[in-house]
């Protein structure tokens, strides 16, 4: 073929031969017999073979003709099947979804929620990596990811979906020195765990009320570079450290952890969902991002 053909021409040639005549085939197509003739006579010139045999009674395909027809009508039912299964994965949440999260947000709340979410869409898998760095969505085929705290600014689109408070928190091995400390300004002088996958883990600032601000600069005695390692440590008795309330949360209410000066509030964060720039999202991202918001509003 000397150059690419248009595959209209296909399907118009192939009506003409299932039909018997241009007539019939036009009347199917519901365009103009004109049309029909016209498009198949430019489908004999693109191919330089005579497809079709005229005469004043009859119309018949030659061989070459009955030949192309066939697979003619092969390329045709495959577009069409082609295109019913793109319809249909634009409502039918499946495949794999690859989602990477933070270690202490992705465990204990994306976790739970991945296996509600393939438990109810049987089709679809999910490939979830944990990583308190930040991954490049493109470069390593993610999906989305699940980002918690401060976003940087990115070319990316992004969702927030929620919020999160933090506390100060520390071990009851400590609540004797702990009930002593009035004040912010007076914390350096406790053991602290540095948590390392924040960009600056040891200068934090309170506040109380609208006027009272306090920023402290800690002094670690134990660095961790993963959240949920820097609360073990600190259940363990290392020292204090700042939490975000969806991992420290329960072990306060259940004592395993104090909440030191919880009148002085810290910075609360965001939680986000970035992802790759795209024009459209496939149905297992959408399906995903809608139970999600749905459970943090539940």
């Amino acid at each position: 073929m000397p150059h690419a053909t248009n595959l209209n021409r296909l399907a118009h040639f192939a009506a003409v031969v299932d039909a018997g005549s241009f007539t019939r085939a036009a009347e199917y197509l519901g365009i103009t017999k004109a049309v029909v003739s016209q498009q198949v006579a430019k489908l004999e010139q693109e191919v330089g073979t005579t497809l079709l045999m005229r005469t004043t009674r009859r119309l018949q395909p030659t061989e070459a003709g009955r030949l192309f027809h066939a697979r003619c009508v092969s390329i045709l039912k495959e577009a069409e099947e082609a295109l019913a299964e793109l319809a249909q994965s634009r409502t039918d949440p499946k495949g794999l979804l690859r989602i990477t999260a933070p270690f202490d947000y992705g465990t204990s709340v994306i976790v739970p929620l991945i296996t509600t979410f393939t438990a109810h869409y049987t089709d679809c898998k999910v490939e979830l990596n944990l990583s308190d760095s930040t991954m490049d969505l493109i470069a390593d085929n993610m999906d989305l990811a699940i980002r918690v705290g401060w976003l940087d600014d990115s070319s990316l689109q992004s969702r927030r979906i929620g919020s999160f408070s933090q506390f100060l928190v520390g071990p009851p091995q400590l609540a004797a020195k702990i009930a002593e400390v009035r004040m912010p300004s007076e914390l350096p002088s406790l053991p602290f765990v540095a948590n390392n996958a924040l960009r600056e883990p040891l200068e934090w600032t309170f506040t109380r009320g609208d006027q009272n601000v306090q920023t402290v600069r800690f002094h670690e005695n134990i660095a961790i570079n993963t959240t949920p390692a820097v609360m073990e440590a600190v259940r363990l008795g290392g020292g204090l450290s700042i939490l975000p309330d969806f991992l420290a949360k329960a072990d306060v209410e259940n004592g395993r952890l104090l909440h030191v000066l919880p009148d002085w509030r810290l910075p609360s964060g965001g939680i986000y969902i970035v992802y790759p720039a795209a024009r459209f999202r496939p149905p297992k991202v959408s399906a995903f991002v809608d139970m999600l918001t749905t459970a943090l509003k539940g």
